[in-house]
C-alpha cells in the first residue's frame, strides 16, 4: 500500500520558501500542497485547476503568478480582482486557459508582464483597468477585432495581439517606448505605426498588406517580418538604417529595391516571390554587401540556375547559409 508521502505531487520548492514550482503535477486542486506565506513566485503551469485556491488571497509576497494552462474560465478567475493582499503582484500569466473576457486586474497597481494569450477573448474591454507600470501585454490567439482601452499604457515595451482578427493598426500613438510590436496573422490591410520612433521589432506576417509604406518614420526598427502578404513592391525602406532583419517571403515581388543603404543588415529573406535577376539584388544589397550572413532567396525564377547558390557565395563573401545550405 503506498503511503500518503509517495502519492503527492512532484514538486520543487527552494531552500527559503520563496518559490513553488509545481508545473505539469496534473493537479484538479491545491488541497493537498501547503502554500508557505512567503512565497514570492508560484508557477501551476500545465496542471488540471479549474478553480484558483482561497489561500493564494493571503500570499501578501507573491510577485509572480502563473496558471498557464489549466482549466480556468471568467467566473473561476473573478475572486483574483477582490484579493488586496496580491496588490503588489508583477506577473500575472493566464496563458492558454479557458476565458471569454480580460480579467479584471485593477488592485495589481505594480504589474509589469500582463498574459492572456491563448484564451477566448473577443474583446480587450476591461484593459482600461489594467496598471499604466505594464511593460509586456500579450493576448495572442484570441478573437480580439479592435485595439482599445490600452492608450493609458505609456510604459508598454512589448505588445503580443497576434493571431486575432484585427483589421485597423489604431490607437498607438502613446506607445514611446514600445520596442517589440507582434501582429501577424491578423486582417490588416495598411500600416499605421502612429511615429512610433524607438520600435526595434516589427512583425506583420500573414496579413493583407499590398504596400509596404507606413514604416519610413521607425527609424530604430532592427527586425521586420512581412511575409505571407500581397506585397508587389519594396519601398519605404532606406531610412531604416538601423534594420538587421528583413522578412519579405511569401509576398508577388518581382524586384528587389529601396535597400541600398542598409548598411546592418544580416538576414534577408525573399524566398517564394517572383524576383528574376540575381544581378539586381546583387546591385540592391550594395550597403550590406560584407555583413549580410543570411539570404533566403529559393522558389525565385533567378534561383531555377544550377550554379545560383555558388554565385550567391562570390557576391556575398562573409554568408554562411543560402537557403537550407548552411556554410562553416
Amino acid at each position: 500500500m503506498s503511503s500518503e508521502k509517495e502519492e503527492q505531487p512532484s514538486m520543487e520548492i527552494d531552500d527559503s520558501d520563496n518559490v513553488l514550482d509545481l508545473t505539469s503535477c496534473q493537479l484538479h486542486t491545491l488541497d493537498a500542497i501547503e502554500l508557505p506565506p512567503t512565497l514570492i513566485e508560484l508557477d501551476l503551469t500545465a496542471n488540471r485547476l479549474s478553480e484558483l485556491d482561497s489561500r493564494i488571497a493571503q500570499l501578501s509576497a507573491l510577485k509572480k503568478l502563473s496558471l498557464r494552462q489549466n482549466l480556468i474560465d471568467d467566473s473561476a478567475v473573478e475572486p483574483l480582482s477582490r484579493w488586496d493582499a496580491l496588490s503588489d503582484l508583477e506577473e500575472l500569466i493566464l496563458r492558454d486557459n479557458k476565458l471569454a473576457k480580460v480579467p479584471d486586474t485593477a488592485i495589481f497597481s505594480k504589474l509589469l508582464v500582463f498574459d492572456v494569450s491563448f484564451n477566448e477573448i473577443t474583446s480587450l474591454q476591461g484593459l482600461s483597468k489594467a496598471s499604466s507600470t505594464l511593460k509586456e501585454l500579450y493576448v495572442s490567439k484570441n478573437e480580439v477585432n479592435k485595439i482599445m482601452e490600452i492608450e493609458h499604457l505609456h510604459d508598454l515595451q512589448i505588445l503580443e495581439l497576434g493571431s486575432n482578427r484585427l483589421r485597423v493598426m489604431e490607437n498607438m500613438e502613446n506607445f514611446t517606448k514600445l520596442d517589440e510590436l507582434w501582429l501577424g496573422r491578423n486582417r490588416i490591410k495598411v500600416v499605421n505605426l502612429c511615429g512610433l520612433t524607438c520600435i526595434k521589432k516589427i512583425s506583420l506576417q500573414s496579413n493583407r498588406l499590398t504596400s509596404m509604406k507606413g514604416f519610413e518614420d521607425c527609424v530604430a526598427l532592427e527586425e521586420l517580418y512581412l511575409s505571407h502578404n500581397g506585397i508587389s513592391k519594396m519601398e519605404g525602406l532606406s531610412a531604416l538604417v538601423n534594420l538587421r532583419v528583413l522578412d519579405v517571403s511569401n509576398n508577388k515581388l518581382t524586384s528587389v529595391d529601396d535597400i541600398q543603404t542598409l548598411t546592418k543588415l544580416e538576414d534577408l529573406w525573399l524566398n517564394d516571390n517572383q524576383i528574376e535577376s540575381l544581378q539586381a539584388i546583387t546591385e540592391a544589397v550594395t550597403g550590406s554587401k560584407e555583413k549580410l550572413t543570411t539570404i533566403y532567396l529559393e522558389n525565385n525564377p533567378c534561383a531555377k540556375s544550377a550554379d545560383y547558390v555558388a554565385v550567391l557565395r562570390q557576391i556575398f563573401p562573409n554568408v554562411e547559409q543560402i537557403d537550407s545550405n548552411l556554410f562553416a
